[in-house]
């Protein structure tokens, strides 16, 4: 037996078509839009943590330099100090005046955070006094 070769004849589009079409179209379009709306709250969000990281990484590195500022500028200060009170140390001897003990720089705890008192009290507002009648 020989194959029959059946031949398809395509429908003609309806408006049922047009309709299930633009459906389809839509929905592609729907879940198109929701991944590169997904795809770029991802990507900010990567970008405000990168951000983060960076601004602390500066903030750590300014404070350290900062704080290698601080600790020459101190040391200037204590060499100007000490230079200042040897200097002195013949006059305030032959002006009979005893020159205080100096402790020993120690360096090794930094001085705890002062704490906070209460707060002070408002201020109580001057009342206005009457403006003096001229007599004329």
């Amino acid at each position: 037996m020989a194959a029959k070769k059946t031949t398809r004849k395509t429908p003609e589009p309806t408006l049922r078509h047009v309709w299930l079409a633009g459906l389809g179209l839509i929905a592609v379009a729907r879940r198109g839009a929701v991944t590169a709306a997904n795809d770029v709250a991802g990507s900010l969000h990567a970008a405000r943590q990168q951000a983060e990281t960076l601004a602390s990484q500066a903030q750590r590195d300014v404070l350290d330099r900062l704080a290698g500022i601080r600790e020459q500028g101190e040391a200037g200060v204590e060499r100007f100090s000490a230079d200042v009170e040897a200097r002195l140390q013949p006059v305030l001897a032959k002006l009979g005046l005893k020159t205080p003990a100096r402790k020993p720089a120690a360096r090794t705890r930094k001085k705890p955070a002062a704490k906070r008192t209460r707060a002070a009290a408002p201020r109580k507002v001057a009342t206005k006094r009457p403006a003096r009648r001229s007599r004329a």
